[in-house]
């Protein structure tokens, strides 16, 4: 997989948990492969959602400046 091909799995990529993450408790995984994907940690043959580079970097600010805690 390269450039702006999103459709692949991104099965051959380095996958990694939060390490928030317990062997029992719902997770998902993220990758960087000139994009970002995030998969359930528990189907990893399963659908993958991507986002660039810029989307997650504004999501994790956005995650760190407290602003989804309203959703919890």
């Amino acid at each position: 997989m390269s450039g702006t091909d999103r459709t692949g799995s991104g099965s051959a990529a380095a996958w990694f948990k939060s390490r928030f993450c317990g062997p029992y408790r719902e997770c998902v995984e993220v990758t960087e492969v000139n994009w970002v994907a995030m998969r359930h940690s528990r189907d990893p043959d399963g659908p993958v959602l991507w986002f660039t580079t810029e989307d997650w970097a504004a999501f994790l600010a956005g995650v760190r400046a407290g602003e989804f805690d309203h959703l919890c």
